[in-house]
């Protein structure tokens, strides 16, 4: 279950990061003015961890990553 939500949190931040890439519109700021910059923060932090944690997804056992073509 982790795993599915630090996948999740991973495709939402990139969707983000692709957002601000393409349009130049942060969506996490125009959700969250600055009276709730505390949330967004909180929300970077959450998709930063699962970043990291989606990294051990490439190393572990049956992963698709370990699996031969």
């Amino acid at each position: 279950m982790l795993d599915k939500i630090a996948l999740f949190l991973t495709i939402v931040g990139g969707i983000v990061w692709g957002i601000i890439g393409i349009f130049d519109v942060n969506v996490i700021d125009l959700l969250f003015s600055d009276k709730l910059h505390i949330i967004a923060r909180i929300i970077y932090t959450l998709v930063g961890i699962s970043a990291l944690w989606s990294i051990s997804l490439l190393f572990r056992e049956g992963s698709i990553a370990n699996r031969e073509m």
